[in-house]
C-alpha cells in the first residue's frame, strides 16, 4: 500500500477556511456533449497538453501530503481516459484519502462498476437529468438512457454505498421530471441531488436566462408531495441535504446563484491540463504542469506550489442570472 508522509500545515486559504477537497479531471473528453456543459462540435485539448496519468497521480500525493482526505475524479467522462484504472489504483491505495470518489455520466459502469469499486472507489455521483428516453438523447446529443440506467443499477450491485444521482434542471425542458427522478432515486435507495445550471462557457443551444430554474422553485414541487427535513449530513461537497421520513434517499440542492455556499468552501479543481482552479466561478489558477514537468519526479515544488496558492483563493463567485457568461471555460474543462 503507498503510503506518504505527515501533512506539516493544512491548507488555509485567507478567508480562514482549509482546502480539504480536491477534484481532479483526468480528462476534457466525454462520449456525451451535455447541452449545458458543452457545444456539440467540440475541439479538445490536444493530448500533449492534458496531464499524463503519473503526473495527476503525483498531484493527488502532493495534495495527500497537504492534509487533503477528499478526492474526486471528474472529467468530460473520467471513464474514457485510456488506462484510468491504474490511476484509480493508486488513489485507492493513498491512506490519507479516505473519500474517494468519482463524477460519471454512468455510459461506462455498466462494464466497469465492480472494478472500480475492488479498485478502492467508494462513493459515484452519476448524472441523470431524464427519465424520457428521447428528451435524455437530447440533452446529453449522444447519450443512451438504457446504457446509462443499466450502468446506474451496475453500481448498486457492486455494492457501492455512496451513490448519488446529480440532476441539472432547466425551466422547460425537464422541470416536470423532478418527482419522477426523485422517485428513480427512492426505488434504489440512492441519493439525488439537485442542481441549478451554471453559467460556465459560451452554449448556442438554449438560453441561461429563459431556462434557469432555482432550487427553491426544485424543493416547492417536492414538498408538495413529501415531507422535507433539513439534515446536517454533508459529504464535503456543495450539496445541502434533506430527509424524507421514512425513506433512506437523501435530497440535496446545488445552488450556486441562489443560495452560494462560497463561505463554507473547502475545494479546488485540477484541469486536465493541469491549472489549479482555487473557485469554480473565477479564473484565479496556478500552472501546475508547468511546475511539474519542470520539476520531474520532484513532489516538493509541486506542494510549495499547492501550498502558495491558497494566497489567491478568492472569497466567493458572483454567478448572476441574467444569461451573462461570468467564465468562458466549458464545465467539461473545468472538471464536473
Amino acid at each position: 500500500m503507498s503510503t506518504v508522509e505527515t501533512p506539516v500545515t493544512p491548507l488555509i486559504d485567507g478567508f480562514g477556511r482549509q482546502v480539504t477537497y480536491v477534484r481532479l479531471s483526468v480528462t476534457d473528453r466525454c462520449d456525451f456533449r451535455c447541452v449545458y456543459c458543452m457545444e456539440e462540435d467540440m475541439i479538445f485539448l490536444p493530448r500533449e497538453k492534458v496531464l499524463t496519468l503519473e503526473e495527476i497521480a503525483l498531484i493527488a500525493d502532493a495534495f495527500a501530503q497537504l492534509g487533503v482526505n477528499k478526492i474526486r475524479l471528474t472529467g468530460g467522462e473520467p471513464l474514457v481516459r485510456r488506462n484510468v484504472m491504474e490511476l484509480i489504483h493508486h488513489i485507492g491505495d493513498l491512506e490519507q484519502i479516505t473519500d474517494f470518489a468519482m463524477t460519471s455520466n454512468g455510459s461506462q459502469l455498466g462494464r466497469m462498476a465492480g472494478d472500480l469499486k475492488a479498485a478502492g472507489l467508494k462513493r459515484l455521483n452519476i448524472s441523470l437529468d431524464s427519465l424520457d428516453p428521447v428528451l435524455f438523447h437530447q440533452l446529453t446529443r449522444k447519450g443512451d438512457l438504457n446504457q446509462v440506467v443499466a450502468g446506474i443499477d451496475a453500481a448498486v450491485a457492486a455494492g457501492f454505498k455512496g451513490i448519488k444521482l446529480n440532476a441539472v434542471i432547466l425551466k422547460g425542458r425537464n422541470d416536470h421530471e423532478i418527482l419522477d427522478l426523485l422517485e428513480f432515486a427512492i426505488a434504489r435507495d440512492i441519493d439525488i441531488s439537485y442542481i441549478e445550471e451554471m453559467p460556465l462557457g459560451e452554449i448556442s443551444e438554449h438560453q441561461r436566462d429563459e431556462t434557469y430554474c432555482s432550487s427553491d422553485e426544485v424543493r416547492e414541487t417536492i414538498a408538495a408531495r413529501y415531507e422535507l427535513l433539513p439534515t446536517t449530513e454533508k459529504t464535503d461537497g456543495p450539496s445541502r441535504y434533506f430527509r424524507i421520513p421514512g425513506l433512506k434517499t437523501k435530497v440535496g440542492f446545488i445552488s450556486p446563484y441562489s443560495h452560494n455556499f462560497c463561505s463554507s468552501c473547502n475545494r479546488v479543481r485540477v484541469t486536465a491540463e493541469g491549472r489549479l482552479l482555487l473557485c469554480l466561478g473565477n479564473e484565479h489558477s496556478v500552472d501546475l504542469r508547468a511546475i511539474i514537468r519542470a520539476n520531474p519526479g520532484d513532489i516538493e515544488p509541486l506542494k510549495q506550489a499547492i501550498r502558495d496558492s491558497m494566497a489567491i483563493k478568492p472569497e466567493r463567485h458572483h454567478f448572476t442570472t441574467d444569461g451573462d457568461v461570468q467564465v468562458v471555460r466549458f464545465m467539461n474543462m473545468t472538471g464536473g
